[in-house]
């Protein structure tokens, strides 16, 4: 009886660790925002097969309730995601998901170049430049990766950036800890006031310098495992 009353508590413990890991992550390098327009970037993972998978309807859906928990006047809805099999783009497959299935009818758009997080951000910078707050759905530390991103190439837009509602308690629940752990491993670039901080935090540390794990465009250093 013990050892099962222990084994709950490590149990409760680890699902306890993974919810606050991403509660945490989602409310990073985000700032209050404010404007009529807005733009939801939903990030696309790979997606070999001719329908959206699981992880990408879940993305549509993260994405689109993002748009219903403001409601902002002209948001918009950018799918971002290339090719990675040998039909449509990511991109294209969620926003087919988007339509069909949930029924979106507001106003879509299709990024379907990117095959990298990094690609993601920079070809999407043209269609955000009009609006004034900028969401980005995704896993909590995937949208976390993809803000630092942003602040690297654009730190005007980055100004932007508030959170989308890409984090549930109890969602994931069982997962979390895997998603977790995974974005520990993803994020291991950042600095600590990067993944924990505001944008007004984070802004105070940009001049210090980076650990590049890998090459970027232009030389500007990305993080590692770009790819999700």
């Amino acid at each position: 009886m013990r050892r099962r009353t222990e084994l709950a508590i490590a149990g409760a413990a680890i699902l306890a660790w993974g919810e606050w890991l991403n509660w945490r992550w989602s409310r990073a390098l985000v700032g209050s925002g404010v404007g009529a327009s807005e733009a939801v970037v939903v990030l696309g993972y790979r997606n070999p097969q001719s329908t959206a998978n699981y992880i990408n309807r879940w993305r549509v859906r993260a994405g689109i309730r993002s748009t219903a928990a403001d409601r902002a006047r002209g948001t918009r809805v950018i799918f971002s995601g290339g090719v990675t099999g040998n039909g449509a783009s990511e991109a294209r497959l969620m926003a087919d998901y988007a339509k069909t299935v949930l029924a979106f009818d507001g106003t879509v758009l299709l990024e379907g170049q990117s095959t990298t997080t990094w690609e993601n951000i920079t070809n999407v910078i043209p269609l955000l430049e009009d609006v004034d707050r900028i969401k980005i759905a995704s896993q909590p530390a995937h949208a976390l990766k993809a803000r630092a991103y942003m602040r690297r190439q654009r730190p005007d837009l980055a100004e932007r950036l508030v959170r989308a509602d890409d984090y549930r308690p109890g969602e994931w629940l069982v997962g979390k800890p895997l998603l977790a752990l995974y974005g520990l491993w993803m994020l291991r670039g950042l600095k600590a006031e990067e993944r924990r901080g505001s944008l007004e935090t984070a802004a105070r540390v940009s001049a210090s310098p980076t650990v590049i794990h890998e090459p970027a465009p232009h030389g500007v250093p990305v993080l590692p495992g770009d790819e999700w």
